[in-house]
């Protein structure tokens, strides 16, 4: 079993929210990041997190290959 970085398209599930005159950003309820105001806007995202074309990129890592399982069973299926 390998381990590879990914990423997703986050863009349309950040939600932000206006608090003490920075822009909070949030992803499922989760803080990710602040836009400070005034103009022009600057956007910190958490390390995990990235600006990319306008959009806003969740890198993440997952399994790979056949092989991948999420407990250690046999063939057979018994654990």
């Amino acid at each position: 079993m390998t381990l590879e970085s990914r990423k997703r398209d986050v863009t349309e599930h950040v939600v932000g929210k206006l608090k003490d005159g920075e822009i909070q950003l949030y992803h499922e309820d989760q803080p990710i990041g602040k836009m400070t105001l005034p103009l022009p806007l600057q956007l910190e995202l958490e390390p995990n997190y990235h600006n990319e074309e306008n959009k806003i990129i969740q890198n993440y890592t997952s399994t790979e290959g056949k092989e991948a399982r999420y407990t250690d069973c046999d063939e057979g299926g018994w654990c």
